[in-house]
């Protein structure tokens, strides 16, 4: 049972995501906070599997709480609800622990299959975010110095984390390096544990800040 704690200050929103939460028989919505301080207070004492959380609220704003959510207990993953206008906190987002971004008008099936994805430790970027987020990165004026860290990968990990960086998906980098899907999702796997990353969405990040990719090439 994946356990939802529903975070938006609009209460027809949260009401129209619990009625869609629970006709799902994997799925239990067991709180609702209506601000960034409600839902950190929630998420400490529900202790949820994943916290559905608007980016912007009043007080306490979506980066901000999952922040101290991510700080408090690293094991709440908070999927964020966003809009096409808030590209400006994706990086502050990433930074923040967030385990993946969906927009608002996504449907319905795509939001479960977030949910499914994220509470299963994986992180999940809605498509239409992808170039939004590498653009945060790839658009800087100069090349940062390469991590050390990247020492510790195999030269197939490096290459299959350079182009999750890009945005590939992993059929489209099974299909690039003439490997199967499976053997992709395992250098991947290996990859995030090895430089410590939670998700896919840290890593797009991580692959520009560490040096891995050079600026201009997502």
């Amino acid at each position: 049972m994946i356990r939802v704690l529903l975070a938006d200050d609009e209460a027809i929103m949260r009401a129209g995501l619990k009625m869609l939460l629970s006709d799902e028989p994997d799925m239990e919505v067991v709180g609702e906070a209506a601000d960034g301080n409600e839902a950190v207070r929630a998420a400490a004492r529900l202790k949820p599997d994943v916290v559905l959380m608007d980016a912007r609220m009043p007080g306490l704003d979506g980066i901000g709480a999952a922040r101290a959510i991510a700080a408090a207990d690293p094991a709440v993953r908070v999927l964020m609800l966003t809009t096409f206008d808030e590209e400006v906190l994706v990086d502050g987002a990433l930074r923040a622990g967030v385990a993946g971004f969906l927009l608002k008008v996504s449907p319905p099936e795509q939001l479960l299959g977030a949910l499914r994805e994220v509470a299963a430790g994986r992180g999940l970027l809605d498509p239409a975010v992808v170039p939004r987020v590498i653009g945060r990165y790839a658009d800087a004026p100069q090349a940062r110095p390469r991590d050390p860290a990247l020492a510790k990968l195999t030269g197939r990990e490096a290459e299959v984390l350079a182009l999750v960086g890009k945005g590939l998906s992993n059929a489209e980098i099974a299909a690039s390096l003439f490997l199967g899907e499976t053997t992709v999702k395992t250098h991947l796997g290996r990859a995030l544990d090895k430089l410590g990353l939670r998700d896919r969405a840290r890593a797009i990040a991580y692959a520009y800040e560490s040096g891995l990719i050079s600026p201009g090439e997502g």
